[in-house]
């Protein structure tokens, strides 16, 4: 299955594997992916994501880390293009201003990716749909400043916007 739309129907009669395929599209979670599978039938959008955010309060740290695993670093290009090829066209469009920034911004961001990643252990997680990259660079910078525990919060609660975003993509 690719990065096309599906109904409510065709979602709700998805055969096993396929329905998690669908769903970790959307987050990159299996237990959320699974949670999700066994939450069906989805009675609209409401319900969907009424169920999505209970399948992500039963979730723990590594299952946080294992959605943030499965998006490409903002900017970088090559990871997109490659580690992530069954949601680029989603990831490209929620990146999309990254492709027009000046080069002097994609340095930045790369940089403070890795000073990013290097503190909090995992990679930056922001919902980048109508951002520029200018606008992910400060956000990055400024969220660079927090402590671990915030910014994980703050983190789970981009995930859980990109996968509404995403999940929306799915149904529409």
């Amino acid at each position: 299955m690719n990065t096309q739309t599906v109904d409510f129907d065709h979602l709700n009669s998805l055969e096993g594997k396929s329905a998690v395929v669908a769903f970790l599209k959307c987050s990159g979670a299996q237990k959320w992916s699974d949670a999700m599978v066994s939450s069906r039938p989805f009675n609209g959008l409401q319900d969907l994501r009424d169920k999505s955010e209970a399948a992500w309060s039963k979730l723990n740290h590594q299952d946080w880390l294992e959605a943030f695993s499965s998006h490409p670093k903002i900017g970088d290009v090559n990871s997109l293009r490659e580690k992530f090829a069954s949601t680029a066209a989603w990831a490209r469009g929620e990146q999309q201003s990254v492709s027009h920034a000046p080069e002097q911004v994609l340095h930045g961001l790369s940089d403070a990716n890795k000073r990013y990643e290097e503190k909090f252990g995992h990679i930056f997680i922001v919902c980048a749909t109508g951002k520029s990259a200018q606008q992910m660079l400060r956000m990055l910078e400024i969220r660079l400043q927090n402590e671990p525990g915030l910014e994980f919060a703050i983190a789970c609660g981009e995930q859980k916007k990109i996968t509404l975003l995403r999940l929306e993509k799915l149904t529409a």
